[in-house]
């Protein structure tokens, strides 16, 4: 493993490194530079950047019209606003007429740690994925990060993507010949008896976990599903078929988002015993965010043990 960085920073710095080569690139803001890292693109290229004040859905609404003039607005908040207090204009004024407007929630999920439930967002996954047209990402690493920038600036569409506070382990640049695709997932690790499909930071977690699960016997696939819509099917039927078990590990509410969306694909086209690890449909509590995660056993221990829950399920199912 290499470099740790949020992903956040990694997204900031990758959004001004490319500021030169897109002028239709234009970034906006709600008084969170310093949080969402934002503030390198502003200080890369002021002119094209405006800070709209605590005022979500205003923010939406300029870059939904902006895109309409031939601009790739990037628009930025805190998870818990961009796609919750917004979440009228991103359905109605971007979703609806397919507007180009990239939609980023900064600090998605328990590792906010201090600042609480009510800025905790667990939610984002499901209730962005379930809006039509749009496209659901959350990069696992820095390197990842800086791929899934660019990527999104050539896709023409709505799209979400949550960042990460905490600095974390990067792990994509130790792939020969990594390249990051909207829409297609990437095996880390390979195994036979259960597949991990996991999102943002909960991938590290995964290949802690599959180190855990190989010392009892278990050999765990560890995939790296960075977008969960449009989900990989092709991938996800793939490790289903040739492990038969699966685990989902995410940082958000199980119910709605890539545990979901991974059960609703796998129970009409090749059920399989299917487990989800995430929160358990309850908010979140402030404390130092590894002591919440700890809590809420998003870690690496709490994955393997979801994972020989799903292997034993899968020698129940065999054996009737």
């Amino acid at each position: 493993m290499g470099e740790k960085i949020a992903t956040r920073e990694a997204y900031g710095k990758a959004l001004a490194a490319v500021a030169d080569k897109y002028p239709e690139l234009v970034v906006f803001e709600t008084d969170l530079a310093g949080a969402t890292m934002s503030k390198y693109f502003q200080a890369a290229c002021p002119e094209r950047f405006f800070d709209m004040g605590i005022a979500e859905g205003d923010m939406v609404g300029v870059a939904a019209g902006m895109s309409t003039c031939g601009f790739k607005p990037f628009v930025n908040s805190f998870a818990m606003f961009s796609a919750g207090r917004a979440w009228e204009q991103v359905r109605n004024s971007v979703c609806y007429p397919g507007l180009n407007v990239k939609i980023i929630g900064s600090h998605g999920g328990l590792s906010v740690g201090e600042d609480g439930a009510t800025h905790q967002c667990i939610e984002d996954f499901a209730i962005m994925r379930v809006i039509p047209g749009m496209t659901v990402l959350c990069p696992c690493d820095g390197y990842e990060m800086q791929q899934a920038v660019e990527a999104l600036i050539n896709y023409d569409g709505p799209a979400y993507m949550r960042l990460g506070r905490l600095a974390v382990e990067t792990v994509t640049d130790t792939i020969p010949g990594y390249k990051f695709e909207i829409g297609k997932g990437i095996v880390l690790k390979d195994g036979t008896d259960v597949t991990i499909i996991a999102v943002g930071m909960n991938v590290q977690m995964a290949l802690k976990a599959a180190e855990l699960l190989e010392a009892d016997g278990i050999s765990a696939r560890v995939v790296d599903m960075h977008t969960i819509k449009p989900l990989d099917k092709e991938l996800v039927l793939k490790c289903a078929k040739e492990t038969g078990a699966i685990v989902t590990s995410e940082e958000a509410n199980v119910i709605g988002g890539l545990g979901a969306a991974v059960s609703e694909l796998l129970s009409e086209e090749y059920p399989v015993p299917v487990v989800r690890h995430g929160v358990n449909d309850e908010f979140g509590r402030s404390g130092k965010a590894p002591a919440v995660l700890e809590a809420f056993g998003i870690t690496a221990e709490g994955i393997a043990a979801k994972a020989k829950e799903a292997v034993a399920k899968k020698a129940g199912q065999f054996s009737k």
